[in-house]
């Protein structure tokens, strides 16, 4: 799956904290030399980033001052006659993220919708702050991805009241407990059995999993992995799971490096993600010992991650990404347009790709 091209990250950037406020009406910009110099591209990229928020009305060049922000973009979405969809992710430009904005932009571009793109980075302050934006906005329908998913939330009265007021609304990625709300996602339970199944098939019975606290997918994978051990009726060792956040993420290599150390470490590993992955393999190397013929690895999403080892390539659970994007978009048109008012969640059956980070036990 290519990446984002620069020129539309650095667009879909601008365009949020445009949007969101955190740059005003009548605010000049960052200059070309800063944009290019914190983004690290071409001059030319950033023209083109320019340019396509001067057509949509966000942005205005006043010659020999500058490049302004501007609210014309409220008059033109008016003026066009489209409908907006407010999407809020917890990221836009890092891991799978580009992929997955990708799919839900070219569907709705695609049926004459315009596009309002807010992140939280996974705090739940953000999430307030990119609700008030969109509601104040007065969008057609949300997509909204949950931020720390399996904790509580202190925004839940936000979706208690557009579900309320009959607001389009589905949420992709996760979705939070305490609320009953359709669910555009991948089968993270399935997943996480799939993963750990393909280390019982190949002899593994010591399997230990790095999984994430904060998010629900990090506990439906963990799920999915303990119904796979009591299935082939092996002992769970809580030992053998290390669990971070959000904001202990920096710290999770020291925690894999001791665990790898420790006595009776596991044989194999299931990852929460391919990002940790990469991590894990990290350490394995850095202790003297390699990936797959002394500790076999499986991943989740099958992203760029999973082909960005020199060494070794990731066998991992492919994440939809962009058709994910395409379904959430395709789902909230049709609710906004009053089609199918009877639509249930779309869950994604995982799928393993297989590459060469795991081995047979001997």
């Amino acid at each position: 799956m290519p990446s984002q091209p620069k020129y539309l990250t650095i667009k879909n950037d601008l365009k949020m904290l445009i949007e969101k406020g955190d740059i005003k009406v009548g605010e000049k910009i960052p200059s070309e030399a800063d944009l290019r110099a914190q983004y690290s591209v071409s001059r030319h990229t950033i023209r083109q980033s320019i340019s396509e928020l001067v057509n949509s009305g966000h942005l205005i060049k006043q010659q020999g001052a500058g490049t302004f922000v501007s609210d014309q973009y409220k008059t033109q979405l008016n003026k066009n006659g489209k409908k907006t969809i407010g999407v809020i992710t917890t990221y836009i430009s890092d891991y799978i993220f580009p992929s997955i904005i990708r799919g839900i932009e070219e569907e709705l571009s695609k049926q004459n919708y315009s596009l309002m793109l807010s992140s939280t980075r996974n705090n739940v302050d953000n999430e307030k702050l990119s609700l008030d934006s969109m509601i104040g906005q007065e969008v057609d329908g949300l997509i909204i991805e949950p931020t720390k998913s399996n904790l509580m939330n202190p925004n839940l009265n936000y979706y208690l009241n557009l579900s309320e007021q009959k607001k389009p609304l589905v949420m992709m990625n996760a979705s939070y407990e305490e609320l009953e709300l359709p669910l555009i996602a991948l089968d993270d339970i399935k997943a996480g059995r799939l993963a750990t199944e393909h280390l019982i098939e190949l002899g593994h019975k010591h399997i230990g999993m790095i999984t994430k606290a904060d998010d629900i997918q990090g506990k439906n994978r963990l799920k999915g992995y303990l119904k796979a051990l009591h299935k082939a009726d092996l002992t769970f060792k809580s030992n053998h799971i290390l669990r971070y956040d959000t904001e202990s993420k920096p710290y999770i290599s020291e925690k894999i490096n001791e665990l790898l150390l420790s006595d009776n470490a596991p044989t194999a590993f299931v990852a929460y993600n391919d990002e940790i992955a990469v991590k894990l393999i990290k350490e394995i190397d850095n202790i003297g010992k390699n990936c797959p013929n002394d500790f076999s690895v499986v991943s989740h999403d099958n992203s760029f991650y999973s082909t960005a080892l020199p060494s070794v390539k990731l066998t991992s659970i492919e994440h939809p990404k962009e058709e994910l994007g395409k379904a959430a978009a395709q789902w909230i048109i049709n609710a906004v347009e009053g089609k199918n008012n009877d639509q249930k969640s779309v869950i994604f059956e995982p799928k393993l790709v297989l590459r060469t980070s795991t081995k047979k036990i001997e």
